[in-house]
């Protein structure tokens, strides 16, 4: 099975221990096949995402409205460009930069929209937003089985407002799974690259697995005993 897909599911697993939002839970499948943008396969990518970023900073700046959306997207093209793989991207540091830029992207662009439009459903902005940055992350092959789908489930599943934290919590676990995941193969991770060059092998990837069960089973300890009270008292 290819790494992306192994990447999107272990995303995926993750998610639903935490997440019952669909926005949430893409951003989650977004987020962990975010680091392997370093590759060099996928230069042609990166190029386009900082093309995209200048476009962008210089049309908002021209018509003067706010161009940090613009600039931060440059900023992560530019990790990408710099990065060589599987060394800065898939460090403790830089699934806090990525994380960090991603959010700043979709909490920017949907301020922007707000404010000079008269859109006002910000879950109906950010589920475009977060179709919009699919296009820009995820393989053609996935593209296609998750557009469709998470349209969808935003009819089927009903859920309210999200917030910035929440999403920034959403990119952080699908990103960190990334990096976890890559622990178990046989070359490792330089989990603090560049400051160290030390790796961590599949010890680490079960330690992480074990801490993020017991914290999902502590988060939903309170739906637990009340499924426990109904059935069995």
């Amino acid at each position: 099975m290819s790494s992306y897909k192994w990447h999107s599911i272990f995303a995926l697993i993750l998610a639903g221990m935490f997440f019952h939002s669909p926005l949430l839970i893409a951003l989650t499948l977004i987020g962990a096949n975010i680091p392997d943008f370093d590759h060099k396969f996928k230069k042609e990518n990166v190029y386009k995402i900082i093309i995209f970023g200048l476009v962008l900073f210089i049309s908002l700046y021209i018509i003067e409205l706010p161009y940090y959306v613009g600039l931060i997207i440059v900023f992560l093209g530019a990790i990408f460009y710099f990065s060589q793989h599987r060394s800065f991207t898939h460090s403790i540091f830089g699934v806090l930069t990525l994380t960090s830029a991603v959010s700043l992207i979709l909490i920017w662009a949907l301020q922007l929209i707000v404010s000079v439009t008269s859109l006002k459903n910000h879950y109906l902005i950010l589920a475009i937003l977060i179709a919009l940055l699919s296009f820009m992350f995820l393989n053609k092959k996935l593209l296609m089985v998750f557009l469709p789908t998470f349209f969808i489930s935003l009819f089927v599943i009903k859920t309210g407002e999200i917030s910035y934290i929440e999403i920034a919590l959403s990119l952080f676990l699908g990103v960190f799974s990334h990096i976890v995941l890559d622990s178990f193969t046989p070359s490792g991770i330089k989990i603090f690259s560049p400051i160290s060059s030390k790796k961590v092998y599949k010890s680490f990837g079960l330690a992480v697995v074990f801490i993020l069960s017991l914290i999902s089973i502590v988060y939903h300890a309170p739906v637990l005993f009340k499924l426990f009270e109904i059935y069995v008292s």
